[in-house]
């Protein structure tokens, strides 16, 4: 068990419409010092093709596209006790305070990515936000018992909050 704090910026803007949460970087994504960082996890190559954009190399790339289709991303967690990157095994968990970033952007919906984060959020979250979290899978490579396809698909509804109607 080690305690690990959050030490990535939130990435949003004035235009942002959609907030992803994660539940708290992965060792590898501290390292490489950006969101999903494993070159296995499937985030960055669903997000692409939901967008019907090419793959997502660089951390400026990733940083302009969430800015292009108005998404904010962050994670759940300010700072926790874990074990690697199973976030089954976190306690004592911090949340992150979402208030400048709710009061900055233009929020019509906050997904969360894995089972985790879901929970997290609704614990921590949810009672000073009141805006409810839509739970996507997580995209882990530890998680390859979701196809790749009904991972694009459930990461698909985050283009209904996209659309203005």
């Amino acid at each position: 068990m080690q305690v690990v704090e959050h030490t990535l910026s939130p990435i949003y803007d004035k235009n942002s419409k959609v907030l992803i949460l994660g539940t708290m970087p992965s060792p590898k994504s501290r390292e490489v010092g950006f969101y999903y960082g494993h070159p296995q996890n499937r985030f960055w190559k669903v997000l692409a093709d939901i967008f019907n954009e090419e793959s997502l190399t660089t951390i400026e790339e990733k940083i302009t596209f969430l800015h292009r289709h108005q998404l904010a991303l962050w994670d759940v967690l300010q700072s926790c006790e874990i074990q690697g990157a199973d976030d089954a095994s976190i306690k004592n968990p911090i949340p992150n305070d979402l208030t400048a970033l709710l009061q900055q952007a233009n929020i019509k919906a906050i997904f969360t990515t894995g089972k985790k984060a879901t929970d997290l959020y609704m614990k921590y979250c949810y009672p000073k936000t009141n805006l409810p979290a839509i739970g996507l899978p997580s995209s882990s490579p530890a998680n390859r018992r979701i196809s790749y396809e009904k991972l694009k698909e459930e990461y698909s509804k985050i283009l209904e909050y996209l659309i203005e109607k």
